[in-house]
């Protein structure tokens, strides 16, 4: 297939930790031989005008590129432009934060119905986005399927945990949604090991000069691999969690997770694989992550969970998604017998 991406989220030069699983989602297509042309953007900053140059460049694309299919990455705006962009089908990735704002940002209601009657199928990365979106936008029924983003294994690989005291890690935006703060009032509870926090955001002061925290800031994201392979557990308990993709590449480096009750992590992580608790309840999340540090080090069954979410055959997925698409407006167009 010719397929024409469209994200608002990718990596480039400034950002490279920007939308990296649409990339490896995209490299995993093209190694089962698509030819893909983008139409993406590369940084968080621009403000709103930057939609106005992601529209361009999918206009552009389309005429020049001629897909056989438009394949976006998040519903509103891009899904809206993507399917502006091109008549050929639509097939648009629902992430979370893109249902989050329906029924709470004026308009995206209406624009997410559009982009729903619009697409010929529409893509959850969790079955908990996927009610939340057919409970929002009735269009979406019956036209959305589950497919997360997946991991690159080869990427995250097994391997052997380090010496010494338990060493937990939380990957993420130092945010209220991520519940950072929570996470190290929980760990001081706990009294023992370290807790390394790989991110940024507007809760670095509240965070700032707790023993044995450390704040790394921002980090690439070649070099997460090396952190999770430093740790002991990964650590998520988000307010709520789409999908859990930290939790997954920690679980594929063979370590254990605490995660979030709320949203997709109950669906991958089980018992055996690591804790999840109540993010509102710091004694839950110590407890969770004293249980989390008891079980095995390296965790083969976190490992065999997150085999199963191997980005090639999320890929096989996602592309029989789209050729679905794909023969489906071809039927319509041919004429009746």
């Amino acid at each position: 297939m010719r397929i024409l991406l469209v994200s608002q989220m990718y990596p480039g030069d400034s950002e490279p930790d920007y939308g990296v699983f649409v990339r490896s989602l995209e490299l995993a297509l093209t190694a089962r031989g698509h030819t893909i042309e983008r139409a993406v953007l590369t940084s968080r900053s621009g403000g709103k005008a930057k939609y106005a140059r992601l529209a361009g460049r999918a206009i552009a694309a389309a005429r020049r590129f001629r897909p056989d299919v438009v394949y976006a990455h998040f519903l509103v705006p891009t899904g809206l432009i993507a399917g502006l962009a091109s008549r050929v089908p639509l097939v648009v990735t629902a992430h979370g934060q893109d249902v989050a704002n329906i029924g709470s940002r004026p308009g995206v209601r209406a624009a997410t119905t559009a982009v729903a009657r619009r697409a010929g199928a529409v893509i959850a990365v969790s079955h908990y986005l996927r009610r939340e979106l057919e409970a929002k936008v009735p269009a979406a029924r019956g036209k959305t399927q589950v497919v997360d983003s997946g991991v690159d294994l080869d990427r995250f690989q097994l391997s052997p945990p380090p010496g010494g005291p338990p060493a937990f890690l939380c990957l993420g935006s130092l945010t209220e949604r991520k519940n950072v703060v929570r996470l190290a009032r929980a760990f001081e509870l706990l009294g023992e090991g370290t807790l390394t926090f790989a991110g940024d955001g507007p809760l670095r002061a509240e965070l700032e000069g707790r023993e044995k925290v450390r704040l790394l800031g921002a980090v690439a994201y070649d070099r997460i691999p090396a952190l999770i392979a430093e740790s002991h557990v990964v650590c998520q308990p988000s307010l709520v969690e789409p999908f859990g993709q930290a939790l997954l590449e920690g679980m594929a480096c063979g370590r254990s997770v605490v995660g979030t009750k709320v949203g997709g992590p109950p669906e991958f992580v089980s018992p055996e694989a690591g804790v999840l608790v109540d993010p509102l309840d710091e004694r839950a999340i110590e407890a969770g992550l004293r249980a989390a540090a008891e079980l095995p080090r390296p965790n083969s069954v976190g490992r065999a969970a997150a085999e199963r979410h191997d980005v090639n055959e999320q890929a096989r997925r996602v592309e029989a998604i789209l050729l679905e698409a794909v023969r489906a407006r071809q039927g319509e167009s041919r004429p009746a017998a």
